[in-house]
């Protein structure tokens, strides 16, 4: 696990550690989650399309995979895709380049703590495994409700840890003692993979989240398990 002795501190070894792994890490992630993150990526643009927005903010958006996913979803959202990693935007811009979506995806690197767009500007915000890297996540979830429209959403996709008691312990199992091992080996930093599960285990129990996206103004706040509670998709509205 990656100390963090502080709040900037944090910040800046998770930025230098996706700069380090980014040329590995859409390969890495499929492969270790047997690309069920795809599904749960669908779920969110389904989410995000039944209120059809024009301007979309993609927090963390790491190497594009979920900008592109509502780009291709919602045709006529425009899209400003942010993260902290300049080594995840080059992979990011690449394959956004490759896809066409080059004029419906403005990739700028921000800290979504610290947001340089403007107040109630945005229909939609999106995040997808990225609050849990965030220095202050009570900051991220102000930011976010700052920048939406009045009835706007902020929909967050997290990884969580399943409900079910027998299942837990096997993907507890997988997460902290192979994922490590597969991905360190195959990524060549392990402490990387060491830092994914010890990230989740620190993320905030689902209660206290929802609690958190209420506390920064959030309406309506609501939780879906995804695959029996690998994943959560968080949503909450802007009144």
């Amino acid at each position: 696990m990656i100390p963090h002795h502080t709040l900037t501190g944090k910040k800046t070894q998770v930025r230098t550690m996706f700069d380090r792994i980014a040329p590995s890490y859409d390969r890495l992630n499929h492969l270790l989650s047997l690309n069920v993150d795809r599904l749960w990526r669908r779920h969110v643009v389904q989410i995000a399309r039944r209120k059809s927005p024009e301007r979309i903010l993609d927090a963390a958006t790491g190497t594009g995979d979920l900008a592109i996913d509502l780009a291709r979803g919602i045709p006529q959202a425009e899209i400003r895709a942010v993260d902290l990693s300049e080594g995840m935007l080059d992979i990011a811009r690449q394959k956004i380049a490759a896809r066409g979506f080059d004029t419906r995806i403005e990739l700028a690197i921000e800290d979504a703590e610290h947001l340089s767009i403007a107040t109630d500007s945005v229909d939609t915000v999106t995040v997808a495994f990225g609050v849990r890297n965030f220095g202050n996540i009570d900051a991220g979830l102000r930011e976010f409700h700052r920048v939406l429209k009045t009835g706007g959403q902020a929909i967050i996709l997290e990884l969580s840890r399943p409900h079910n008691r027998l299942f837990r312990k096997a993907y507890e199992y997988y997460f902290h003692k192979l994922l490590p091992r597969i991905g360190g080996a195959l990524s060549h930093d392990r402490k990387a993979y060491e830092y994914l599960p010890a990230s989740v285990v620190a993320f905030p129990e689902p209660e206290r989240f929802l609690l958190m996206m209420e506390q920064a103004g959030f309406r309506n706040c609501r939780a879906r398990s995804q695959s029996l509670g690998i994943a959560r998709i968080y949503t909450g509205e802007k009144q």
